[in-house]
């Protein structure tokens, strides 16, 4: 079965009714890489960051859009008094180039009674070609050729901010799953105590009616009980708030929205696979090699590279603007393209005297490159010292749990010999409940340690961009 497929089919089955739950208790375990892949392939924010290749795609078609053919008709005509003053009509095709030269094919055909003798052609008509060339502003790079530069680029950037999106997207639904995990590992804990809490109260009660204990016993250990269960439905208020939350991420094909069973549960702390995410084996040297992938900081590349081409744009401008057309005339009859006399030639020049629009525009365009080259220095040496933080916190989390993995274990020895010598009798309730606490709270306190470890790893792939690609 594919993965997307079996996917779809574990959050189906998680999503059924209770009815059909009392038939089949069917527990559900679902894994952080299952969640996250889940979340990368049917969430509306991973839809949406789909629509930003589209978008830029569309966009590249657009700017491509100048360099179009084009087809051409114009006609005009005077009728008064039963004469025909005039009537003139031109068609034709007109072919823009890459190089700032356009090509242009045409038909012309004049006639009338009064018509402009500059326009009186032969009765069969004219056909004419035009050759349009910028001779200085606009022969190297004008409007038309730097939108599609900048639509080329913007492609390229859209891929590093879907990147960059998904990225965001899947840090915090990871963040959304250890929250999860941890309340659910907590309310596993409470309901334990519950269980260890009342058969030591039922034991209690029992040895105080045959006189072995006293009954003030039995309300220090219904007390304990008490307060035990007041923790489990404070745990359990928890689990349900995190496993509502952790809903908000999960959906399905056609942007259907799914709701977390109650027999759906995360991954355990002795089943979690890590080696997707945890590189707490890199040092210093790949990890500033990966940060300079990072999506932002690309972005911030792909930004630089279009001011650049806005900058020699306005650099253009600063030139006079001098235009040359040669039309060659053709007569349909006796195509002669060996005949140089039959031409229209035209030349326009222009240049502003003291450039001041053209100045001001080329220092903004300076301006605006300088202002990102900050923004991009500024966002590469808080990547930088983020990422170094992280992994040295990740490291020191990894270390802190192994020690405290051992802890537990410890304080589960005590407590297991306390309560062999509280059933013997050599014991009393406030040490045995002490033992216990101090069990609980460890436990506690290791679910917390892996949380912030596996957040810490999952900050991490997120801090070197690296976080989407993993799934």
């Amino acid at each position: 079965m594919k993965l997307k497929n079996k996917i779809v089919f574990i959050f189906i089955l998680g999503a059924i009714s209770i009815k059909s739950f009392s038939q089949n208790d069917k527990i559900i375990v679902l894994t952080q890489d299952d969640f996250l892949k889940m979340v990368k392939t049917f969430h509306p924010i991973a839809k949406q960051a789909d629509l930003i290749l589209k978008n830029a795609n569309a966009n590249k078609q657009s700017a491509n859009g100048g360099f179009d053919p084009k087809l051409f008709y114009d006609t005009r005509n005077k009728f008064y008094d039963n004469t025909n003053y005039y009537n003139s009509s031109v068609s034709g095709l007109v072919i823009p180039t890459w190089y700032g030269v356009d090509f242009k094919l045409g038909y012309e055909n004049n006639n009338g009674t009064y018509l402009n003798p500059e326009n009186k052609l032969p009765s069969q008509g004219l056909l004419n070609s035009q050759i349009s060339l910028p001779v200085l502003q606009g022969l190297i790079i004008d409007e038309r050729r730097a939108t599609l530069k900048k639509a080329v680029l913007f492609e390229k950037m859209s891929e590093f901010e879907k990147s960059n999106l998904l990225n965001e997207l899947m840090y915090n639904a990871g963040k959304t799953y250890w929250n999860w995990q941890i309340a659910y590992s907590n309310f596993q804990v409470f309901k334990s105590s519950i269980t260890i809490a009342q058969e030591r109260f039922d034991a209690v009660k029992k040895t105080a009616e045959l006189g072995d204990r006293p009954f003030i016993d039995t309300v220090e250990a219904n007390i304990q009980l008490q307060e035990r269960f007041l923790s489990y439905q404070q745990s359990q208020l928890e689990y349900q708030t995190q496993s509502l939350l952790l809903s908000n991420y999960l959906w399905m094909e056609k942007n259907i929205p799914l709701e977390l069973s109650d027999k759906t549960i995360p991954e355990s702390k002795s089943s979690a696979n890590t080696t997707n995410y945890d590189i707490a084996n890199n040092d210093d040297s790949i990890i500033e090699n990966q940060i300079k992938n990072h999506p932002i900081l690309k972005i911030y590349q792909y930004k630089l590279q279009q001011l650049e081409i806005d900058k020699k744009v306005k650099q253009d401008k600063l030139k006079p603007s001098l235009n040359l057309n040669y039309n060659p005339l053709f007569n349909p009859n006796n195509i002669n393209l060996g005949t140089p006399d039959n031409n229209k030639w035209g030349l326009s020049f222009a240049f502003p005297l003291f450039l001041r629009k053209e100045r001001g525009e080329l220092k903004m365009a300076k301006i605006k490159i300088q202002n990102t080259q900050y923004e991009n220095n500024n966002k590469q040496n808080e990547i930088v010292n983020k990422t170094k933080s992280i992994y040295i916190e990740f490291k020191s989390l990894i270390k802190q749990f192994d020690l405290y993995e051992s802890t537990v274990q410890n304080y589960e020895k005590l407590w297991l010999a306390e309560k062999t010598m509280f059933d013997s009798g050599e014991s009393s309730l406030f040490i045995i409940n002490s033992r216990e606490m101090s069990y609980i709270n460890s436990q506690l306190k290791l679910n917390e340690l892996y949380i912030k470890k596996k957040k810490a790893a999952l900050e991490l792939n997120y801090s070197l961009g690296i976080l989407n690609t993993t799934y």
